[in-house]
């Protein structure tokens, strides 16, 4: 149950006013190090239940609906992107436990959860395969155990998470069908976890490298149905492609904010670069992708909050929001010209920290096949009823 009107305003001014004033002064720090500070930033996470927005309140969580969660996720997409996958991640990982568990693992996990005493990971992508089908980790069933061998790559939140809700094989001769999600904790014996190199954007958002090899997880640690991983998963990169769109219309809300005033403020001939034609086309076309970013997102995470799937959504979002905040950036380096290319003007970073957005959840052919199918296949929504 998503938060009272009254109670969410309270939270949510609360939260923009700490955005700003806490974590938005750490970018120059980021930017130097490569390192987002996690003794210091993450205290201040858990003291603003940042880690408990989506999980439900029964289970000490904030109990955010989608629809309130995504101006809040958009927010932190304003300031520095390291800061913003760490809270993106993480809450997401959530959101899928809190879907997935069982009961007892609800009561063990959520809570501690809420509090970031502990935060899930997605393992997901391989270096020798992808993120579906073609999984090349594999977990032999022993008893009560599994035994799980494997590699993940490219896996966000690695440097501090406790559990790795891992994709694997538990079935081969099932094909999609005997894909599971295994929770592995962090100490498990023979899990080694070891850093990429640095990023482009989104710079401290720490991705790691994880090694599997004759792990021993419990049986009790499959999340969801043993087998069904795979339709798991999807279900959960719907959710999760929609809230990379809000981080896509975080950052362009904020490119445009920057254009606007800057345009107004730098002067060439005697007069405003605001006043002139070019610039102005620049801004309307700014204006423009961010409006319909924006009502698509909200549009789709109500449709979320009613309980309906949105796979066609969710990567019509994810497809428009990494296209329009792709558009948006570019333009806004164009308004500011040659120093919006310095790192005086957070223009440079913004630019950089957007084109995660092409990739993170699946790059543009993948969204683009996933809505195709799904109209091929018949799916339709309608403005009352949703698909």
């Amino acid at each position: 149950m998503a938060l009272t009107a009254e109670a969410y305003r309270k939270f949510k001014k609360e939260m923009i006013e700490f955005i700003w004033e806490e974590l938005d002064p750490y970018e120059d720090e980021i930017e130097s190090t490569d390192k987002v500070p996690l003794d210091k930033v993450l205290p201040k996470l858990r003291r603003m239940h940042c880690f408990g927005m989506l999980v439900p309140e029964g289970y000490g969580g904030v109990g955010l609906s989608a629809s309130q969660y995504v101006p809040i996720l958009a927010e932190f997409s304003k300031i520095h992107g390291g800061i913003r996958v760490i809270v993106h991640v993480h809450n997401t990982t959530a959101k899928a436990v809190a879907q997935l568990a069982s009961e007892p693992q609800k009561q063990e996990l959520l809570p501690r959860i809420a509090t970031g005493e502990y935060s899930v990971a997605f393992g997901l992508t391989e270096p020798d395969a992808g993120t579906g089908r073609d999984l090349q980790s594999r977990a032999v069933r022993d008893g009560d155990e599994f035994i799980l061998n494997g590699r993940k790559h490219l896996i966000t939140n690695s440097e501090f998470a406790s559990h790795f809700m891992t994709f694997c094989y538990t079935d081969p001769s099932r094909g999609a069908h005997g894909i599971s999600a295994l929770l592995v904790d962090r100490e498990t014996p023979g899990f080694t976890i070891r850093a990429m190199p640095p990023l482009m954007g989104c710079r401290g958002g720490e991705h790691g490298y994880l090694t599997f090899k004759d792990c021993r997880v419990p049986a009790k640690n499959i999340m969801g149905t043993e087998g069904e991983g795979l339709v798991q998963m999807t279900v959960a990169l719907e959710v999760s492609r929609l809230f990379i769109a809000a981080t896509s219309l975080g950052t362009a809300e904020r490119a445009l904010d920057l254009s606007l005033a800057f345009s107004k403020k730098r002067v060439t001939f005697g007069k405003p670069i605001a006043e002139r034609q070019a610039v102005q086309t620049y801004l309307a076309e700014m204006a423009t992708d961010v409006y319909a970013l924006r009502s698509m997102v909200h549009d789709a995470a109500r449709k979320a909050d009613r309980g309906e799937r949105i796979p066609a959504e969710a990567s019509m979002c994810k497809l428009f929001g990494l296209e329009a905040v792709g558009r948006v950036t570019d333009r806004a380096l164009l308004v500011h010209g040659g120093v919006g290319y310095t790192r005086k003007y957070p223009i440079e970073r913004l630019y950089r920290d957007a084109r995660l957005n092409w990739l993170e959840e699946g790059p543009p052919t993948i969204q683009q096949l996933v809505i195709a199918r799904n109209f091929l296949d018949g799916y339709r929504w309608d403005d009352d009823h949703g698909g």
